[in-house]
């Protein structure tokens, strides 16, 4: 049952639980039902706009608020005796003291009787059915495992190469590694344990098949520069192979080091130390003055983003321990990378009217990095119901949060003043996904401003055609009457946000 519907349902229940006490109390008088009934039908009428409004405000009838015995109590009793304060207020206020106690109060305290006792009779049936456990959030472990089944499985690993590696790294790894190259790829290969670009340029040989480094990624220095240097001594399609400790991984590493109280008493000055001041330019350079700018904690998302910056498609990854193993294929010359790091507000390229590429104000809510790997993320996980991506590791743990409560979507408020959107219309989309949409769709959605708040709120498709269908009834209504339709879908979307619960993300 979805929000609106249980929101009608109870308050339906409501009003006819309170009209019944009514009725109750009024034949209890001598004079009978009759003869009551007209004369506190003012007092009744004020009685039931307070209980609906101080219902409503309170949460009484609202989804999901009530979930045991406790909050039941707790919201009916608090909220109808501040209706029947209330009422009994303004009558004293009115100097109408002719009503009658035993249906004034009768009337509110039979009827809070009746909801505690409907109410613990619908918790007891609604708690007896054996409820579906709710899906599990997979670990960074799992993801991996169930986005790469078995890809390298045909790569017998060489044991001298094995032997090799396991002089510089752990055996688990090594044999990790190994299994990630095949006896084409290692042709001609280096491998290294490094953390300077200047020891992979004065490399034996022009180019190579494979370099393997040894040397994690968080304790490489000016990391976007080593991967451009590693780039140039690659040939066409050449594998750069190697490794990274991710947050995830970390995170588990110092809990299984630490106690759970000092783990958690190192985790914010950790956090503000490894994570905030490198990303702000005021501090970063104070950052790699102390630090010497390596043992940089990455997420999983930007270790991916940083290599395909560096022009590398991200082939196969693999777990290794507390390492996360990477396969990386060179695919092009690198991109010019990011040196003003990424703050807050960020900007987004978007698609807009007249296929004009437009920059959209956002609160940043992805890892670092994360912009160069949503073709990736797509391979791997596609499209969501709601027309996002699915499994989306890009996104924090604070930007789910934002997401949420749409606190990402305010600093679009500033292109809605500029004119590059209206309020309601289309969502403004990435290249990338643009390109996902059918030809039609597409030549279509570049004749109309986009919007802040989109057809999907109003219609609720699951799957990308579902979405492309609800657009194009949108643009057809528009056609017909702009602002009216502008009207109609927003005041849907407004009711299927608030009482059905309706989320893209």
């Amino acid at each position: 049952m979805n929000r609106g519907k249980f929101r009608v349902i109870t308050l339906g229940a409501d009003i006819l639980i309170l009209a019944s006490s009514y009725i109750l109390m009024s034949m209890l008088k001598p004079a009978g039902l009759k003869t009551y009934m007209l004369s506190h039908i003012t007092f009744f009428l004020m009685l039931a706009f307070l209980w609906i409004v101080v219902s409503a405000v309170s949460g009484k009838i609202g989804r999901g608020r009530i979930v045991n015995l406790r909050t039941l109590f707790s919201r009916v009793l608090t909220a109808n005796l501040i209706a029947t304060s209330i009422s009994a207020l303004l009558l004293f206020a009115l100097r109408d003291l002719s009503y009658s106690r035993q249906v004034v109060f009768g009337t509110a305290i039979t009827a809070t009787i009746l909801e505690l006792v409907l109410g613990s009779v619908y918790l007891a049936f609604r708690k007896a059915p054996l409820i579906t456990p709710a899906e599990i959030k997979l670990s960074e472990r799992e993801l991996v495992a169930r986005s790469h089944p078995g890809e390298a499985s045909d790569i017998i690993p060489d044991p001298a190469l094995t032997m090799r590696l396991q002089e510089g790294c752990s055996r688990v790894r090594a044999e990790a590694l190994s299994s990630l190259v095949s006896r084409e790829d290692a042709a001609r290969l280096a491998i290294v344990s490094t953390s300077e670009a200047f020891n992979i340029q004065n490399l034996e040989h022009d180019q190579y098949t494979c370099i393997i480094n040894l040397k994690p990624m968080n304790g490489i220095r000016k990391l976007d520069r080593f991967l451009d240097t590693v780039n140039g001594r690659l040939g066409v399609y050449g594998l750069f192979i190697c490794s990274v400790e991710t947050l995830e991984q970390r995170a588990e590493r110092l809990k299984e080091k630490y106690s759970s109280f000092v783990y958690y008493l190192i985790f914010l000055p950790d956090f503000l130390i490894n994570r905030v001041i490198p990303r702000l330019r005021i501090t970063r350079g104070l950052w790699e003055f102390f630090t010497g700018g390596a043992n940089a904690p990455f997420s999983r998302a930007e270790a991916l983003g940083r290599l395909s910056r560096a022009g590398f498609a991200i082939k196969q990854e693999k777990f290794a321990g507390d390492m996360l193993c990477i396969k990386a294929e060179r695919r092009s010359e690198p991109r010019p990378a990011n040196e003003n790091g990424y703050g807050m507000i960020i900007t987004l390229p978007r698609i807009g009217r007249d296929g004009r590429t437009f920059n959209v104000y956002k609160l940043r809510t992805m890892h670092p990095y994360s912009e160069y790997i949503q073709d990736y993320v797509y391979g791997l996980h596609s499209i969501a119901d709601g027309g996002k991506m699915k499994d989306d590791f890009r996104v924090t743990a604070w930007g789910h949060f934002a997401r949420k409560v749409w606190l990402d979507e305010l600093p679009m408020i500033v292109n809605i003043l500029k004119g590059d959107i209206k309020l309601f219309g289309v969502r403004p989309l990435s290249k990338h996904y643009f390109s996902l949409y059918d030809d039609e769709i597409r030549d279509r959605r570049i004749r109309y401003k986009p919007g802040l708040l989109p057809p999907y709120y109003a219609d609720l498709p699951t799957g990308l055609e579902a979405i492309q269908h609800s657009e194009l009834k949108y643009f057809d209504s528009w056609d017909q009457n702009p602002l009216g339709t502008d009207i109609r879908y927003f005041a849907r979307s407004i009711y299927n946000i608030f009482f059905r619960n309706a989320r893209s993300a």
